[in-house]
């Protein structure tokens, strides 16, 4: 039997998953967590065959989380399930130890085959991202420095981001999402401390890198 740690902020997310792990017969999900300290304190008192882990954790960037466990002497393969398409993102998750990746929209079919396949010593990554990973070669630090970075912000602020590379202003984002200019200032303001942008040209230079 494969003892499963899975480590995801939404409490609704874990429990449809054990849902989807309980119909396999070699699958078991042991142990919970939904956050980086919860992730590092069950791995001190107990081991586990794999680690599903959510890289957005609400108090650690989870590339650092990979790479802190990667060092601990429990130290189960690592198996990323994520709800960012991207590349780069699969990259830096695999380059600090992660042996696998994951999306979130995948077939649920890949993720009991994923599991099965990262608990015995083997790599897994979502087949729309396959061509564009890289195990090996690294990325430059301020590039590496950005999209851990990313890794931070929530579902909003990413939404938000996307739409200031597009060039919209804050009356206009914030009619397309029924919310106070107020409140999208906040949040532009709050993404440009996390991601380090020092102004809109940096911000649209990092958006044209990313195909935005």
């Amino acid at each position: 039997m494969i003892k499963v740690l899975m480590a995801d902020d939404h409490a609704i997310i874990r429990k449809g998953l054990k849902q989807l792990l309980d119909l396999t017969d070699d699958i078991c999900v042991a142990g919970e967590a939904a956050n980086g300290a919860q992730v590092l304190e069950i791995l001190d008192r107990e081991a586990f065959d794999i680690l599903l882990l959510d890289i957005n954790m609400p108090d650690t960037n989870g590339v650092e989380l990979i790479e802190k466990i990667r060092l601990r002497h429990s130290r189960p393969p690592i198996l990323v399930l994520s709800m960012h398409e991207d590349a780069q993102i699969a990259t830096a998750a695999l380059q600090a130890g992660a042996s696998g990746y994951l999306t979130k929209d995948a077939e649920p079919s890949q993720l009991p085959l994923g599991i099965r396949k990262v608990a015995a010593g083997g790599r897994c990554i979502d087949a729309k991202l396959a061509m564009n990973v890289s195990f090996g070669a690294p990325i430059s630090g301020s590039d590496a420095d950005k999209h851990a970075a990313r890794l931070t912000l929530s579902e909003r602020e990413m939404e938000i981001l996307k739409l200031l590379s597009e060039g919209n202003s804050i009356k206009q984002i914030g009619m397309l999402l029924s919310i106070e200019r107020g409140t999208v200032s906040t949040y532009k303001t709050r993404i440009m401390r996390k991601m380090g942008f020092r102004n809109a040209i940096e911000l649209m230079r990092y958006a044209a890198l990313q195909g935005w």
